[in-house]
This record gives C-alpha cells, sequence and structure tokens, in this order.
C-alpha cells in the first residue's frame, strides 16, 4: 500500500496505516514537535514520533487509523501550527508497530 500521495477517500477509514510527513518552513524552534504530540494525544488512537531534521524540516511518523491520521494530516496543513508551515510533503505504509504513544525526539 505504499503510495506517494493521500490514499483515496474510499479506503477504508479504520485500516490501520502508517503516514510518514515532512514538514518544511519555519517549524522548529518553536513547539512544533511538542503541539504535533499534543495534537495526536487530542486526536487519540496515533503512535509514532515528531523528530527534528538537520536540515530544518520536522519529520512526523504516526500509526493508526487511515482517518485518525489523515485528522493529523490535516492539521499539520491548515495553518493553524506554530512557526510557519511551507509544504508538507506524506508518504504511506503498512504499519510496523513498535510505538508506546507518542514521543518527541
Amino acid at each position: 500500500m505504499c503510495a506517494s500521495t493521500r490514499p483515496d477517500a474510499t479506503d477504508d477509514p479504520d485500516q490501520p496505516v502508517r503516514m510518514t510527513a515532512w514538514v518544511r518552513g519555519r517549524v522548529q524552534g518553536v513547539g512544533f514537535r511538542w503541539f504535533t504530540r499534543a495534537t495526536a494525544l487530542r486526536v487519540g488512537g496515533i503512535e509514532g514520533f515528531a523528530v527534528n531534521l538537520r536540515d530544518g524540516r520536522v519529520q512526523i511518523v504516526a500509526e493508526g487509523s487511515r482517518a485518525r491520521c489523515d485528522v493529523l494530516l490535516d492539521w499539520l496543513r491548515t495553518g493553524d501550527t506554530p512557526g510557519r508551515v511551507d509544504g508538507v510533503t506524506e508518504i504511506w505504509d503498512e504499519p510496523r508497530g513498535g510505538y508506546d504513544g507518542f514521543a518527541i525526539r
């Protein structure tokens, strides 16, 4: 199920997925990872992490139902985030598991 874009809306919203997103813009040093974790916890049912990358982006790995990961992805793209989001790129895959909650790395 690996795809470079959001899965079809016709897919099962309860299907477990792994979403990896890269957020570019002014997203480091502004509490972006903390707010991403808080949003994942508010949505519920999402495990994974947010980490700063050396090139200034933030990477988010989220596993949960397709519907819950879509809510998190939509939040990343709304502009209702700390800092400034210039763009978000995501890929979808099968979940791998092994996470305990949602962490800031």
